[in-house]
């Protein structure tokens, strides 16, 4: 039975690998199926998968080469012809075979890259040599072992091997540094990905701080020379990788970060903004997940994280965010209501009309944060009659408090410092009644006397437990205390407050309302996980910058700072777009850092950013906060090194101009280094008639991440000194070092 039900999922199989893609095959249900039977479908899975997968160019790794000439004297035990027998090999190492290890131990590539120093011990990382011969896909595309399959896995490996289960995505293990724009994807860049385990002291390199270049100030008087910086005084825009740039930031604002509000791609396979929206689910998580891990590290004890995603990625990103940020510290998640009318789903009537979008929120410390209570604003007559009249619900602030008269001191409490009164004739009447007596319509009652427009709640606290006992017996007119609150809005300020005869408390409608810069009352409704208020249109004229499909709206980014953070606080968005968070950061009087890598994009924030500092920007939240201009930002960009080699390589049109890349990658030029290429590759091996194409896609897996950007540890090298300004390098020593 179990032959059959082989070949009959050998059969299935091959029809999935048909069908599905194979960045990102999910196969979850047949792994859990075929464990539970014994059988390992894994394997069989995937081998049809390969074998039926339109294969790019390769270069198989030095390691192989190197263990065929160790194993070659073992009279055929661990080779079969010219191919590695893996699974004995691997049996092999995890029974510390002394003849196989003995021979292992006299390979200088193995023992430079799986024998580590601890302790002035020498330990042989025989697992991680055996996940590098037994894993044929993480050779096959140098991506990770996971790159074919989602499937159970624990610490490592697959669910045959181990009696834990977890579920894992590809590329978990991995680092991806990420093409941010679409035209770079679309000319060959697939994304570098570098893997943790095998590679440690190359993700080591990569995150190594980067050298800063072009640095200048903007303030009101405009564009200055800049070779200091403090992070308690200067905002800062960086560009280039934001995920270098992140780790570039680690040391110098680790633990400093208030807020996190980062609005990434979407991850839609949409053409209609300017970055790389098209990630297969597994790279995007891996995106992801790379970023938030150092974004966790820059956030303070008592900073708070804000996602904004759509409906695509929104249920992922929240497991991903219990994982790194740790499901305790969860938040809420926030539902803005876009007006988009757009559809969701290839097409009308497959999907509800999508007008909202999703924004999750989480502490580093839950039990450290405090989330300032912010109002939604809406004309107060408005929110009455859209609210409650229209509605059909009961409107509360219906009584007016037309005279109080003379007040009559019930008692003095001298040790509490309280005051208790009676009011004997008070008068009231209704709204209606008192429209009806001046010739006013409701709506300009409520406009007019807000103060005198009240309603009454059986609020149980201490006050109102303390005003029953002090004025017990009074039952006509109504009661007060006079104190001074130790806490809340009115603390330290003389309060009075009044209740009914039966001790229900007044609630004035002018403490729920506050004014316009024209002098119209706005209802004040605390925001809650829901906020439909938020205008999306007429975006265009915001920062005085044109930014189609991409702007979030300054009102949507303040409600989140002003809940989040206070003056003086550090703001963090990396993914800077438009420049919006930085600006509404800036009105708001916060510190800001914000990363962008595309250039377009660069010049509209720099633009947006100038126009906020010499105060021309009077659109957004300008209005409401007054804001007239001042401030400055520090500008600066990354160091670019294999980069100009990797832009090369993609906008080359042809085999020639590719092949004289790649000379040049080899030998360098008058000006330019030698590129950096990957450890495993034997350059020798490249087959130009694999055509155009292939090669294209090749040259860029080899090109050495690492090398993207200059570290700033090369900065006092002679040949990298020489290619940096002064005005560049004190500003760099000043930036890294305290200016020391």
């Amino acid at each position: 039975m179990g032959t059959v039900l082989v070949l009959l999922m050998e059969n299935v199989a091959k029809i999935v690998a048909k069908i599905l893609s194979p960045n990102d095959c999910h196969f979850d249900f047949f792994f859990l199926l075929f464990a539970y039977k014994g059988i390992d479908f894994n394997v069989i899975i995937r081998r049809k998968i390969v074998k039926g997968m339109n294969k790019m160019a390769k270069i198989e790794p030095k390691i192989f080469d190197e263990l065929k000439r160790a194993l070659s004297s073992f009279d055929g035990k661990y080779l079969v012809g010219e191919e590695l027998n893996r699974s004995k090999l691997t049996d092999d190492l995890r029974n510390y075979d002394e003849a196989l290890l003995s021979k292992l131990f006299e390979v200088e590539f193995i023992k430079q890259h799986f024998i580590k120093e601890v302790a002035g011990q020498k330990l042989f990382q025989i697992e991680q040599l055996e996940e590098a011969i037994f894993y044929n896909d993480y050779w096959d595309t140098s991506y990770t072992k996971y790159e074919n399959c989602v499937g159970l896995a624990s610490k490592g490996k697959f669910l045959q091997d181990s009696q834990d289960v977890v579920l894992d995505f590809p590329f978990k293990d991995g680092v991806l540094t990420a093409s941010m724009t679409k035209e770079d994807s679309e000319d060959g860049y697939d994304d570098a990905f570098l893997n943790e385990v095998i590679e440690k002291d190359e993700i080591d390199r990569l995150f190594d701080k980067k050298i800063l270049i072009n640095a200048v100030k903007f303030d009101e008087n405009g564009e200055n020379s800049v070779v200091k910086f403090d992070k308690d005084t200067d905002n800062l825009i960086i560009k280039g990788n934001n995920l270098l740039a992140l780790h570039a930031l680690a040391d110098k604002y680790a633990g400093s970060v208030k807020l996190i509000y980062i609005d990434p791609p979407y991850n839609t396979g949409s053409d209609s903004f300017a970055y790389n929206d098209k990630f297969n689910h597994s790279a995007w998580l891996t995106f992801m997940k790379n970023r938030l891990e150092i974004a966790y590290e820059l956030l303070a004890e008592d900073g708070i994280l804000w996602v904004q995603t759509d409906d695509v990625e929104v249920n992922y990103l929240g497991v991903l965010l219990d994982e790194i940020m740790g499901r305790n510290n969860f938040i809420n998640l926030v539902t803005v209501k876009t007006k988009i009318g757009g559809v969701s789903g290839s097409a009308e009537g497959k999907s509800l009309k999508d007008a909202t979008e999703f924004i999750q929120v989480y502490a580093k410390n839950k039990e450290q944060i405090n989330l300032e209570p912010v109002y939604a604003m809406t004309p107060v007559w408005d929110y009455i009659n859209e609210e409650y009249i229209e509605a059909g619900k009961s409107w509360k602030y219906t009584s007016v408090l037309t005279e109080l008269g003379e007040r009559q001191l019930i008692k003095f409490d001298e040790e509490k410092n309280r005051k208790y009164y009676h009011y004997p004739n008070a008068k009231q009447m209704s709204v209606k009644q008192y429209a009806t007596e001046h010739n006013l319509t409701e709506e300009e009652v409520y406009n007019s006397v807000p103060d005198k427009i009240f309603q009454t709640t059986n609020a149980q606290t201490s006050i109102r437990t303390t005003v029953m006992e002090e004025t017990a017996g009074i039952d006509t007119g109504f009661v007060s205390i006079e104190y001074v609150p130790t806490k809340g809005k009115n603390k330290d300020k003389v309060t009075e407050i009044l209740y009914t005869s039966t001790k229900r408390m007044f609630m004035f409608l002018s403490d729920m309302l506050t004014e316009d810069k024209d002098g119209n009352l706005l209802y004040k409704e605390k925001l809650t996980t829901l906020w439909d208020d938020i205008q999306y249109n007429n975006l265009s004229k915001e920062g005085k910058v044109e930014f189609p499909n991409g702007k979030k709206p300054e009102k949507l980014l303040q409600n989140i700072i002003e809940m989040s953070s206070y003056e003086g606080d550090i703001v963090l968005d990396f993914f800077g777009g438009s420049g919006s968070t930085a600006a509404v950061a800036h009105k708001l009087g916060r510190k800001w850092i914000t990363c962008e890598q595309i250039d377009s994009q660069i010049e509209i924030m720099k633009e947006r950013l100038q126009n906020v500092v010499s105060g021309k920007d009077d659109k957004g939240i300008s209005g409401d906060v007054n804001w007239q201009g001042g401030g400055s930002f520090v500008y600066a960009e990354l160091f670019p090194k294999n980069m100009g080699y990797l832009q090369d390589i993609i906008h080359s049109n042809t085999t020639e101009e590719l092949k004289s890349v790649y000379d040049r990658m080899l030998q360098g030029t008058d000006t330019d280094e030698p590129a950096d290429i990957s450890f495993r590759a034997d350059l020798s091996k490249i087959d130009w008639a694999e055509g155009f194409d292939e090669n294209k896609r090749l040259l860029v897996k080899l090109l050495d991440k690492n090398g993207l950007y200059y570290n700033y540890s090369e900065i006092d090298d002679t040949n990298v000194r020489d290619l940096v300004s002064d005005e560049d390098y004190a500003f760099n020593k000043a930036f890294y070092k305290g200016g020391e």
